[in-house]
């Protein structure tokens, strides 16, 4: 038995320091896998599935390997469960001499230069928000980490929290009067000194492999980089290879020069007006983009091709007002910048902002050969709108910032391959080299679990097509609740999400039956699934974010609906892009790209059912091409081996045995 094997045997540390522990033999496998690449400075993919335990999988060799890692997660949830709870029970259980580390993105450590200015500057939105600043203030004067998620009495969406807390742009680095008690800072450093730093994966791109904000010398430190919850990295690349600018920037920029300018300035008044300009600029520029977004229909964005975008004819004059305000406050920022740090500051901002919009409005966009190609597109939201540039190919960037000092790199996910099929994966990020390993699921999907898939489903494009999902699902849905079973339906648009939830609704007012419904969108994320869970058998009807990173055990999530297969919406700018260079190098952008990224939304979906060994449930997927189309083959073969059926009595069947 190898020394990994020993520590995650029936009678090793682990067993003994953890309650329930189970040896499993592909949590072993994988953990041995994971300490061969960092001997050897080598690129492991790895799909572990649900109940493998990959997390203490990498952290075992990860702590036994005397160097310095970085993990990072997906989530900040995730990053704080490693930080507060797996670390520590692993370092103990294996007498590991280590020191760890959590390291988040600026935004959540409050910043006393900025808390300072808002407080004397009095200009919060509402009463509420000006009683949590207070707040604030009295939590940064105890607090040791300056972290707001230690700030128990002021909601994390609070507005206080943008006056309060920095952002690359407006951080005085060296220059702030507050530096020496700077919380951003003290994290960093106690980063730099620690042998296991946790990060989740924006900031690692933004900070860490961008070296943006002072972080160069965390990662050439690094012995191995551990990504969990990797499936995510190429989109999360993707938004930090590229740049944005956004009209909320802007806002932000034009409050802090009025707020500098009250305080070091206050007798130079065309500072103020100009202020004022760039703010009415920004906020004009979205009015001109149009595309007014239908919140009843749960709409909260869209995005434009750049081609969409300047069709609507105020939208190229009302970028070039901006572009004067911007050069007019630039050269008042110009006259004034010596008489305060923050001044100064305002006037680097400016000229960074200068600089994107200026490559926004002449790069060539869609340009369809290069490693470097680019799309240019917009992104609209109720009262912002974003200008992009987004990378086609993050593969030789993201290269790029691999190479150098050699180290071990880890990429593990429950949901990475096609089947067993890693090259869609390895091909977006470049891991040309990477060794790839599969390690099933160890809970019995056959015995515990049904895939239903209903007869005589509409086209998913259908206008009626919510009101059939309804229909096919009701008796499951009402089974389960029934059964004190509680239910997800899982939707890939938030405006099929609100048409089934009020579908939903009239038939749980007919039927007289006492099962709750919940909707996305009526509380925070977390108050949802807290109250899913004490409630036993609600229903829950979700979107996008509710597919992923969500754990409910045992009765009270029992069953899973997925309305239609997840494809992307053919008319998003970046992906109309990708498939057009893929189409141009000869390859076929359905099964090269977007069949492969469907089915990996579909596992992390389906993921939500089956959470440990005593779970019992059925997964319901709608869409007829699941089982009429023969790319639907390569869909359900990718799922976890469940038993299959079309008769809906036997998934009341299901409900109605112990």
């Amino acid at each position: 038995m190898s020394e990994i094997a020993a520590l995650f045997s029936s009678e090793g540390v682990l067993a003994q320091a953890v309650p329930g522990f189970r040896a499993r033999s592909q949590q072993v496998d994988m953990a041995e896998r994971i300490a061969a690449a960092i001997e050897n400075n080598r690129v492991l993919v790895a799909e572990a599935g649900t109940g493998t335990g990959k997390t203490f999988a990498y952290l075992v060799p990860a702590l036994r390997s005397g160097g310095k890692v970085i993990i990072s997660t997906g989530t900040k949830t995730l990053q704080d469960q490693l930080f507060n709870r797996d670390l520590p029970t692993v370092r103990d259980a294996l007498g590991a001499g280590v020191s760890i580390s959590l390291l988040k993105g600026r935004a959540n450590y409050v910043c006393p230069y900025h808390l300072e200015k808002a407080l004397a500057a009095g200009t919060l939105a509402t009463r509420e928000e000006a009683v949590h600043l207070r707040k604030i203030a009295r939590f940064a004067e105890r607090t040791v980490s300056g972290d707001k998620a230690e700030c128990i009495d002021v909601p994390e969406d609070s507005g206080a929290w943008k006056v309060a807390t920095s952002t690359r742009e407006n951080c005085l680095g060296q220059e702030c009067p507050h530096h020496a008690r700077c919380f951003v800072l003290a994290a960093r450093q106690q980063a730099l000194m620690s042998d296991v730093v946790v990060v989740n994966h924006h900031l690692f791109f933004a900070d860490v492999m961008l070296k943006d904000d002072g972080m160069g010398e965390l990662l050439p430190a690094c012995n191995t980089v551990i990504f969990d919850e990797a499936h995510q990295l190429p989109e999360v690349a993707g938004l930090f290879f590229g740049t944005s600018l956004s009209t909320t920037q802007l806002i932000e920029l034009a409050r802090d020069v009025r707020n500098e300018g009250l305080a070091s300035a206050k007798d130079y008044a065309p500072l103020q007006d100009a202020a004022t300009d760039l703010d009415k600029a920004a906020r004009d520029l979205r009015l001109a983009a149009g595309g007014k977004l239908d919140g009843a229909r749960g709409e909260t964005n869209q995005r434009l091709s750049e081609a969409k975008a300047l069709a609507e004819p105020q939208f190229l004059p009302a970028l070039v007002t901006l572009e004067q305000s911007l050069i007019a406050l630039a050269r008042h920022l110009g006259s004034q910048a010596e008489r305060g740090e923050g001044l100064a500051n305002c006037l680097e901002r400016v000229q960074d902002v200068q600089h994107r919009l200026k490559q926004w409005l002449q790069a060539s966009s869609g340009v369809l050969t290069g490693d470097d190609a680019q799309v240019k597109w917009v992104e609209l939201y109720s009262h912002s709108l974003s200008l992009n540039m987004t990378p086609l190919d993050v593969a030789p960037i993201f290269q790029r910032q691999m190479e150098g000092h050699p180290r071990a790199w880890i990429f593990a996910s429950a949901t990475i391959a096609v089947g067993r099929d890693f090259s869609h994966y390895c091909s977006e990020l470049g891991l040309n080299d990477a060794e790839t390993q599969l390690w099933g699921s160890p809970f019995d999907y056959s015995a515990n679990s049904l895939l239903y898939s209903p007869l005589a489903m509409p086209d998913p494009n259908s206008a009626q097509y919510q009101d059939a999902v309804v229909e096919a699902v009701w008796p499951a849905l009402r089974a389960a609740g029934q059964a004190g079973c509680g239910s997800f339906v899982l939707c890939t648009s938030l405006r099929a999400m609100r048409r089934i939830h009020e579908l939903l609704a009239e038939r749980l007012a007919g039927s007289g039956l006492e099962i709750p419904l919940l909707l996305q969108g009526d509380s925070s994320r977390s108050q949802l699934l807290d109250r899913f869970r004490l409630l036993g058998n609600a229903i829950l009807v979700a979107s996008q974010s509710f597919w992923e990173g969500v754990d409910v055990r045992g009765t009270a999530l029992s069953l899973v609906v997925i309305d239609k297969l997840p494809f992307a919406p053919p008319d998003d700018p970046v992906l109309a892009a990708r498939i057009e260079r893929l189409r141009e190098a000869g390859r076929n952008p359905f099964m090269d790209y977007q069949l492969p990224r469907t089915v990996i939304s579909m596992k992390q979906g389906a993921g939500r059912l089956i959470r440990d060994e005593q779970d019992r449930g059925v997964l319901i997927i709608c869409d007829p091409r699941l089982t009429g189309k023969p790319y639907g083959r390569r869909v359900w073969q990718s799922l976890p081996p469940m038993r299959r059926t079309r008769d809906v009595a036997e998934v009341e069947a299901f409900f109605a045995s112990p």
